[in-house]
């Protein structure tokens, strides 16, 4: 496709020009190629320049920013490179209103250390949020795949001395993170959730055993001896929450507030169990001073101790109770009768008196009902036809299948062995779960909650789970690809950080990240050059772009992004 001019000579001797869109068509029954117009644009002098310029402008957002931009470009400048920007920028724009880059920069002040520190691990945690790669593939991408202000390349040193840094100052960093979130959101921040989750690597070696102290953290080689509390391996074999206990973890907590903003992380050696982490959780965010908090936790942390801790300072607790521990407290609570109060999302609730200080709450999903139901009647089924016929069979295999069984927690809960050796499916286990269907009891020492309210509160425990999906799917908690303690730990800040700005994003646009990123990467940051010198600009935002900058309250990029002038 072409502009084809043409001439003629008016009758006054004038020479006239007209222009035609035009293209080559083959014409098989000539055997030849024949032109074809598509459009008349008329006398050149008179052409409606403006009128081509809209049209350029509209083919062009056909295209790819950098194929655009080639397309419009001047004949003498040469395209030198194309890199989404809109994600970085936007994430930058967070980064600064949060005041995270100047909680860096006063950390520096007084120390040796590169002043783009701050800039590295912006990058670093950005890699994470955009493209979640190992720290060896960061410093390319940074290199060659993205634009970021201030940082045009770093090394791989550069990436490790800078997350060797983010450990000295997580306490702060967290904090400024916490009360610039409340505060720029607007968030209520009278529930505080909290849970724990675990990640393995993948090697059968675990880590040499070293002196710690009551929170897991590894103390000095010239520290006391009675000063350690425990000796442990960081990557060692413990309880895994993803099924596999055959290989070494660490164990990973976080705390969010109902909205979903992850306000600090904490990592322990992997075998670290649930009941000793909150009290350190509780220690560390009561040096915020804040207000008064209601914690929230999953039923891991229901131990006396745990509560005690949460209580300290004049906090308050709803944890779930597990209700097949058959404990005083819950055989009492689910005998009580009366009835449920439906509230919101389906569920039904109602509190009961047991004469303790704590108050119990029992909430009913009748839709979850019909699942468990369903649920047990399939594993119910799949243990008879497993036992069928068995009774023919020598004791000795009986007990192995019994053995093999016991290995499937689904079944083993409702098979029976009589005194006789005998394999059989225990009714009464079948009666007395269907008893629990679509129940969950919580505990809460508030004494001015609403049951709703406690109902309400602890279904929110969710976004928790969803930040550790988060976590696990969008940035790449694992594989870990560091091997030293401190690494790792540093690893799980820069995850966190980047959820932190995620999720600050997806409350402030009601959009989520997948949605976000893919329509802010098609901004680009596009280089030029020529003979008066090299420039960068960024293409022009469509509506839904300047939606989210706006949201955002983020400064959209600027049209000119730097210039270097020839030699």
């Amino acid at each position: 496709m072409y502009v084809k001019t043409t001439s003629r000579r008016n009758k006054d001797g004038q020479t006239v020009r007209y222009l035609q869109l035009a293209h080559n068509e083959w014409d098989p029954a000539v055997g030849r190629s024949r032109t074809k117009v598509l459009h008349s644009f008329g006398r050149e002098d008179e052409l409606d320049r403006e009128a081509v310029r809209r049209l350029v402008a509209a083919l062009s957002r056909l295209l790819d920013p950098a194929a655009a931009l080639a397309a419009t470009g001047s004949g003498d400048l040469s395209l030198i490179s194309s890199r989404p920007w809109g994600g970085v920028h936007a994430l930058d724009g967070l980064w600064h209103r949060l005041g995270l880059d100047g909680v860096v920069h006063r950390q520096l002040a007084g120390r040796r250390l590169d002043p783009r520190v701050e800039r590295v691990l912006f990058a670093l945690i950005a890699n994470r949020a955009l493209a979640a790669s190992s720290k060896l593939a960061a410093t390319e991408w940074i290199a060659d795949d993205v634009h970021i202000d201030g940082l045009e390349a770093i090394s791989d040193e550069a990436c490790y001395r800078a997350m060797d840094y983010l450990l000295t100052i997580e306490p702060a960093l967290a904090k400024e993170a916490y009360f610039q979130v409340t505060d720029l959101l607007n968030l209520e921040v009278d529930l505080l959730f909290f849970d724990t989750t675990s990640t393995y690597f993948e090697t059968e070696d675990a880590d040499e055993p070293v002196a710690r102290d009551e929170h897991g953290e590894r103390l000095p080689a010239d520290a006391p001896a009675e000063d350690a509390v425990r000796h442990d391996g960081f990557r060692t074999h413990g309880k895994s929450k993803d099924s596999r206990d055959d290989l070494p973890q660490v164990v990973i907590g976080m705390a969010v507030t109902r909205d979903g903003i992850p306000v600090r992380v904490w990592s322990w050696p992997g075998n670290t169990g649930d009941q000793a982490l909150i009290r350190q959780v509780r220690d560390d965010l009561r040096e915020w001073t804040l207000s008064k908090i209601v914690w929230v936790a999953d039923r891991g942390f229901t131990s006396a101790a745990n509560r005690r801790a949460l209580m300290r300072g004049g906090g308050s607790y709803i944890i779930g109770e597990k209700l097949r521990t058959g404990s005083p407290e819950v055989r009492a609570a689910l005998s009580r009768q009366g009835r449920y109060a439906t509230v919101r999302d389906n569920l039904q609730v109602k509190e009961v008196n047991i004469g303790t200080d704590d108050r119990f709450v029992i909430c009913f999903n009748p839709d979850q009902a019909t699942r468990d139901a369903a649920i047990r009647v399939r594993m119910v089924t799949q243990l008879a036809e497993a036992i069928e016929g068995t009774d023919k069979l020598p004791r000795p295999e009986r007990d192995k299948l019994a053995g093999v069984l016991s290995t499937k927690p689904g079944l083993k809960r409702f098979l029976r062995t009589t005194p006789g050796g005998l394999l059989r499916v225990d009714k009464k286990k079948i009666a007395a779960e269907a008893n629990l269907d679509g129940k969950y009891l919580l505990r809460s020492s508030d004494p001015k909650l609403s049951a709703e309210d406690i109902a309400l509160g602890y279904k929110q425990l969710l976004e928790v789970e969803r930040g550790w999906r988060d976590m696990k799917q969008i940035l790449d908690l694992r594989p870990v690809y560091h091997r030293r303690e401190d690494r790792i730990r540093a690893h799980v800040l820069l995850c966190w950080l980047a959820l932190l700005l995620i999720r600050v994003a997806e409350t402030s646009t009601g959009q989520t990240w997948n949605r976000l990123r893919a329509e802010l990467q098609r901004v680009h940051a596009v280089t030029y050059t020529g003979p008066a010198g090299t420039f960068r600009q960024s293409t022009d935002l469509t509506k839904p772009q300047r939606d989210i900058f706006t949201a955002l309250n983020v400064t959209p990029p600027k049209k000119i992004i730097d210039l270097t002038a020839g030699r």
